[in-house]
């Protein structure tokens, strides 16, 4: 298949399925005004808003910017407070909630100071008043509240080495909520008496409420037991920061309470939904392929593994997609990648990579796998697109494609070969999508 092809086909169906999980969009579903009446369907929530005291928006994660925005249009001048804390370069401008930038996915002072100040506008809260609650990707990174003891530098060499050894989003969220004050019911914590009413855009596979954002609302569903397991199935226990090992252990002794189950009557005066989610962008896109002329089918969406292995198994599966019939395979997750060597790469580009190693030689075949934050790691893209002679090309102008891989180099091999999906942010986030083309 030419690359010019597989790259338009590529960023025509990347671009439907960001169309279609548009937070701004998505908002404007869940939040209504009619009159005096407050409309939140996704959680069949309605008041009066002459009962209601303050109105604070609270958005976190990469899509927090556009949501908190969104939300300041529907409420106007019903919205007593706000902020928003973002990943940087995804910000954008708002009227009345200020926005606030950090790190991702290893957490800084900024993301500190930040959690701070949203704690501040939570702590005088009554019962007559309302939170809503924006989350999206990237919102346990961003929100940063370690437990006493532990210091943020604590926080960032425990993050970096899970990120390092593979860990997938949900033990990463296991250990952080179980490390830190804001995660696991602690915001909802924070803010009680309020009434808390929390809307996701999942990022997460299966859309566990708890799970995504390290659910800040929500009831929790694991344990220090839990956590402690994932830092023993990735070999970490003797790396780990002191502060953070004795906070494990003294939860593991019950020294420290458990975090609050789904059940604790903490969460009686709260509600949560999730109002876009990797599905949704999956439709959208086998809808545009459809458009274009492809014959589209969804396959599995809840992918997830090292990059390389399930690239391998993508490869396999498009056996059945014979050249000649147009066909497109759908495909989603979220992939991780143990980092083997110092080149740069995310966890959408290595897939390719590995994918166009699978398939080098074959005729009418394309592979792409892209994110629909549009920021995959330190790439400065989306994610690639591998086509059946994209090893050719490599090696025509003197690169590597194993040794890419080997060294984690992924992004800059497709950007001397060809092949590189830029998109830049989507302030939106939903995880990959995967595309196999059969032409």
């Amino acid at each position: 298949m030419q690359l010019a092809l597989a790259e338009g086909t590529t960023r025509a169906l990347f671009g439907a399925a960001i169309a279609a999980v548009d937070v701004r969009a998505a908002v404007a579903r869940s939040i209504r005004l009619d009159g005096d009446r407050l409309i939140i369907p996704p959680v069949a929530f309605e008041c009066r808003l002459a009962g209601v005291g303050r109105v604070v928006v609270i958005a976190i994660g990469k899509a927090a910017a556009a949501m908190a925005a969104a939300a300041e249009e529907i409420l106007g001048e019903r919205l007593s407070a706000g902020l928003a804390l973002t990943k940087y370069g995804h910000g954008q401008a708002t009227r009345a909630i200020p926005v606030r930038e950090a790190a991702h996915p290893t957490p800084d002072e900024a993301g500190l100071a930040a959690a701070s100040e949203l704690r501040g506008l939570l702590v005088d809260l009554g019962p007559d008043d309302l939170v809503i609650c924006l989350l999206s990707g990237g919102g346990s990174a961003l929100l940063t509240a370690p437990a006493p003891p532990i210091g943020l530098h604590d926080l960032r060499a425990t993050t970096s080495s899970l990120l390092a050894a593979g860990a997938n989003i949900n033990e990463l969220n296991v250990v952080r909520k179980h490390l830190e004050t804001l995660k696991g019911g602690g915001l909802a914590r924070a803010a009680a008496p309020a009434r808390v009413i929390a809307l996701a855009i999942s990022d997460v596979l299966g859309d566990p409420l708890d799970v995504i954002a390290s659910g800040p609302c929500s009831g929790n569903s694991s344990s220090f037991a839990d956590a402690w397991a994932v830092v023993e199935r990735h070999d970490l226990v003797a790396g780990l920061p002191a502060p953070v090992a004795a906070h494990l252990r003294a939860g593991l002794r019950g020294d420290i309470p458990a975090l609050p189950r789904p059940d604790d009557p903490l969460f009686a005066r709260v509600s949560a939904a999730v109002i876009a989610n990797l599905p949704r962008a999956a439709e959208a896109a086998a809808r545009r392929a459809a458009e274009l002329g492809w014959t589209p089918e969804i396959g599995d969406l809840t992918i997830e593994g090292e990059a390389r292995e399930v690239a391998a198994r993508i490869v396999a599966g498009a056996d059945g997609l014979a050249p000649g019939s147009r066909r497109c395979r759908i495909m989603g997750g979220e992939t991780t990648v143990t980092v083997r060597g110092d080149g740069v790469g995310g966890r959408n580009t290595e897939l390719a990579l590995a994918a166009a190693l699978g398939i080098a030689g074959r005729v009418g075949f394309a592979v792409a796998s892209v994110t629909t934050d549009g920021d995959d790691g330190p790439t400065g893209a989306a994610g690639a697109v591998a086509t059946g002679d994209t090893i050719a090309r490599g090696r025509a102008l003197g690169h590597d494609a194993a040794d890419a891989l080997d060294r984690n180099d992924s992004a800059t091999y497709f950007r001397h070969v060809g092949g590189l999906i830029v998109s830049g942010p989507t302030r939106t986030n939903v995880a990959d999508l995967y595309f196999v083309l059969a032409e």
